[in-house]
């Protein structure tokens, strides 16, 4: 369960705070499929990074699976995220130095599993890169690229999946395949898993549609009304 509650974020700018996210309060229950949608600068992402620990919030707590991760020491979000959340960046954020292999091998090897090389090579070739385990970023393609960083999104079995704009540098077709790749992950493993995305037959495909407008929920709509426990509603 993913639970917001009254999440504010501001920044300082231009000699004032400008406010990111204003009094954001809602419930992700487990293995649902939400989508963040919303104009530039609605939020969206600044959202996706408060949920994955990466950023503070100016007031408001973030609890996940129980544990509210709002007031951690750094220390103990960083195992936190470790071992519950997988990320998926827009521009991939591979190790250039790595090879595919050796990329999707960080968490396992830091998480201190001992089958990390079998585990590694079996989720590669699960997203079709059987053939590609030893090749460095730079001689895959994006979609290739998109896809070692999904490999390693769920290496550690991560039950939430978080994922900014997956398929934005990607070209139309590669972007369809990789998001399928996300869905069948999603329904052969089991996790939570929120998107950002500005396309809407990416957001149509999940089960839930949540619209940021200006640092609020201006709607939340459920895609399939047979899907249990999806939470409030506007």
């Amino acid at each position: 369960m993913i639970s917001l509650s009254h999440l504010t974020m501001r920044l300082a700018g231009g000699g004032h705070q400008v406010t990111i996210l204003d009094d954001v309060t809602l419930e992700i229950p487990d293995k649902q499929r939400v989508a963040i949608v919303g104009p530039s600068g609605s939020g969206k992402s600044t959202l996706l990074g408060l949920i994955a620990g990466l950023d503070r919030p100016t007031s408001g707590s973030i609890t996940l699976n129980g544990v509210e991760i709002s007031a951690m020491r750094e220390s103990a979000l960083a195992r936190f995220r470790r071992d519950h959340i997988g990320y998926i960046f827009q521009s991939f954020h591979l190790i250039p130095t790595l090879t595919a292999l050796e990329n999707v091998l960080v968490p396992l090897e830091l998480a201190g599993m001992s089958t990390a090389q079998a585990r590694a090579t079996e989720l590669l070739q699960t997203v079709g890169l059987g053939d590609r385990l030893h090749h460095y970023p730079v001689q895959l393609s994006g979609g290739e690229q998109q896809r070692v960083a999904v490999a390693r999104a769920f290496a550690c079995h991560p039950p939430i999946l978080l994922a900014d704009e997956p398929t934005g540098n990607l070209d139309s077709a590669t972007g369809q395949q990789v998001m399928q790749l996300l869905h069948d992950l999603h329904r052969d493993f089991g996790a939570t898993l929120v998107l950002v995305t500005h396309d809407r037959s990416m957001a149509s495909s999940m089960e839930r549609v949540i619209m940021l407008r200006d640092g609020r929920i201006e709607s939340d709509t459920l895609t399939d009304p047979n899907h249990r426990g999806a939470g409030s509603f506007r």
